[in-house]
């Protein structure tokens, strides 16, 4: 995508140390984006800063996006400074099985615990920062095919997910007369820490090896591999381009073909 320029746009991105929020993080850097970079590990955002490069031109913010008041103060430290955004880049999230067999003491709080950092931080952090966001800017919100679709044993994760699209769907309204668009990504099984931490889940609660069960999921693909998180970053850049003015409140699946709109 040599022909996209976001020379002159700032673009916030939240879970932005590892996985898919690094691949998107470094595509836009590529392409000349002053970054704002989210992510709750001070340790490993550090690190993403350095792998970007001298020539970068990136913020860090090392904060929990469940806690309204150190939003706040993001959103303070950003005004201060006079940050004009083009794209606000949601992508922070958690992943762990959540069974209604569970019956550990914590079991309740694990799964309001999944739904506040996948959902309830975006709205906290698109409400903070919409004021910052300038016309024919966009909020892009990582969701999930499972957004789409449903699972055993994960009914919190993909409660989030589907909740991500329908907060996407209702903000792409209320922002639309703001020039704002609105959007979500759903990627299918990329190869994440997190999703393989999934997949191994799976293999154990079916009684299959790890080997059977990405067969599985890769015999439900059109083309049958595992995603990259760079295979997904192109997605957030299109979104955030020129190009797609006229898209919001859309689910854009990014699945090798295992889920098809």
């Amino acid at each position: 995508m040599a022909f996209l320029d976001f020379s002159d746009h700032t673009i916030v991105i939240t879970g932005a140390a590892s996985g898919i929020g690094l691949a998107i993080a470094e595509a836009f850097a590529r392409h000349g984006a002053s970054l704002e970079l989210i992510d709750r590990n001070p340790e490993a955002l550090a690190a993403a800063a350095r792998s970007l490069g001298i020539g970068s031109k990136v913020t860090t913010h090392a904060l929990d996006l469940t806690d309204s008041g150190q939003i706040d103060a993001l959103a303070e430290n950003l005004k201060q400074r006079q940050v004009v955004l083009h794209a606000l880049v949601n992508n922070a999230g958690i992943e762990y099985p959540t069974p209604l067999t569970d019956a550990s003491l914590d079991a309740e709080q694990k799964w309001h615990n999944l739904l506040h950092n996948n959902v309830g931080s975006m709205y906290l952090l698109t409400r903070a920062l919409t004021h910052l966001i300038r016309k024919t800017g966009t909020v892009i919100n990582q969701s999930s095919i499972w957004g789409l679709s449903g699972v055993a044993d994960f009914s919190a994760y993909v409660t989030s997910k589907h909740a991500v699209i329908g907060l996407t769907r209702s903000l792409s309204w209320e922002l639309g007369k703001h020039e704002i668009r609105v959007n979500a990504v759903c990627p299918g099984w990329v190869a994440t820490d997190a999703a393989m931490r999934s997949m191994r889940a799976m293999a154990e609660t079916s009684g299959k090896s790890e080997s059977q069960t990405i067969a599985e999921i890769l015999a439900k693909q059109a083309i049958p591999q595992l995603l990259s998180p760079v295979d997904i970053a192109g997605t957030f850049l299109f979104l955030a381009s020129p190009y797609a003015l006229a898209i919001t409140g859309q689910a854009i699946v990014v699945s090798n073909g295992e889920v098809m709109n």
